[in-house]
């Protein structure tokens, strides 16, 4: 009988999040709710637990006390079948300074490595809405031998400058990587894409330490492992592509087969909700056979109250939490979470509303995100003048409005 393969997962969870100011603020970019009670990090850890992947490490530095919080209060495994997921903070072990990049963060915490002693690691992103089997991606770098093996989805041209652009070789060989380039080829088969890398790498343990110790020593990278160690592990000839259209996620529709979403930017966030609400969604979260798992505070169910002078309360195309109240308010195209009140006469439209908001009698919030505990007085608006908003509020590239987490909305 061959022994199964002893499988670690990295999830690599230390970023800034610059682009998503104001709403990592005060919290860690994989901490950020998304899609009303959820976490951008449950979407990672729900697939590789969903795969059987039940030995995973996540790597935090910066505001990472929610994210933390979180993980050991709703990812909690048993010990007594060896399986954890673990927050692992920035421990100096090799010296009194931050991670320098993802690699460095790999470097300084190879004594996971060590002390687990996998045969494979899967080191994936913490930040990004997708669903995905990784044992297929797990099965396809074993038989192939690879060193690494890259996941790659096709991506437009005019976006090739967001991510690490592969280009194929024979076969699944990997024959060139740019990271972020600002002026590339198209795909032979499609001029208008680009392979992109989706940040989730499966690499050969030998392989991974290998290469993270020789950069650590390299005075010229920028200790990065889409950047650094895969145009390294490229030119050695080691690396391999695995193909995300191809992975087959039991319950998957054709509409949201192969969906994935880099959500590092507001517009990006946003556009992610807004793939969600639709009749038929983009990204659906209603698939029990791959579910996103989570927890949260114990909430009654939503309610829909008042019908007459006083306004009735509805919601269209949104997705409504438990321990909302819509309260004689019109809800559309909007995610409310666990707690949000909207009063009556108040109209919530293309919007995402996060735990605890309040949307006062008669006001109006448009193409807006508002963070937790955010509460708009009676008669406000928002997102509905451009410059008004952009004088008070944070105003993305494509029009966003976006509070952060208990700010002041003026009155009326």
């Amino acid at each position: 009988m061959v022994a199964e393969p002893r499988i670690l997962s990295m999830v690599l969870a230390g970023g800034e999040g610059k682009r998503l100011l104001p709403l990592t603020a005060d919290r860690a970019k994989p901490a950020v709710p998304f899609g009303g009670h959820y976490r951008l990090i449950d979407f990672v850890l729900s697939n590789l637990a969903n795969g059987g992947y039940l030995r995973m490490v996540v790597l935090t530095q910066y505001k990472s006390h929610s994210l933390d919080l979180h993980i050991t209060r709703t990812w909690r495994l048993s010990p007594l079948l060896d399986t954890f997921v673990t927050p692992v903070p920035a421990q100096m072990r090799r010296g009194p300074h931050w991670f320098a990049g993802s690699a460095d963060a790999i470097y300084q915490n190879l004594n996971l490595v060590g002390d687990d002693r996998p045969d494979y690691i899967c080191v994936f992103g913490a930040d990004h809405i997708y669903r995905m089997d990784p044992r297929q991606m797990v099965e396809q770098h074993i038989g192939s031998g690879a060193g690494v093996t890259v996941a790659g989805i096709r991506a437009p041209l005019g976006e090739a400058s967001k991510f690490g652009v592969i280009e194929r070789g024979p076969g699944t060989t990997i024959a060139g990587f740019l990271e972020k380039p600002t002026a590339v080829a198209g795909l032979v088969e499609s001029p208008s894409q680009v392979l992109a890398s989706m940040g989730n790498y499966v690499f050969t343990a030998k392989t991974l330490v290998d290469a993270v110790v020789a950069d650590a020593t390299d005075e010229s990278s920028n200790h990065d492992v889409g950047g650094d160690i895969i145009p390294r592990l490229v030119a050695e000839g080691q690396a391999h592509v695995y193909d995300f259209e191809g992975n087959e996620v039991p319950g998957a529709t054709e509409r949201d087969r192969a969906y994935w979403r880099d959500v590092g930017s507001l517009d990006a966030y946003y556009d992610a909700h807004m793939d969600m609400v639709s009749v038929h969604p983009v990204f659906n979260l209603y698939n029990s056979l791959w579910p996103i798992h989570t927890s949260g505070p114990t909430q009654p169910p939503a309610k829909f109250v008042l019908e007459g002078h006083e306004g009735t309360g509805r919601a269209l195309n949104s997705m409504v939490c438990a321990g909302a109240i819509v309260s004689g308010g019109t809800v559309r195209w909007s995610v409310l979470s666990p707690g949000v009140v909207v009063e009556a006469h108040a109209e919530v439209e293309a919007s995402v509303l996060m735990h605890g908001v309040r949307v006062g009698r008669g006001a109006v919030v448009r193409n807006t995100i508002l963070d937790k505990n955010v509460q708009v007085p009676p008669g406000a608006r928002i997102g509905c003048d451009p410059e008004a908003d952009r004088r008070r509020f944070t105003v993305s590239d494509q029009g966003v409005v976006v509070l952060g987490k208990g700010a002041a909305v003026p009155d009326a």
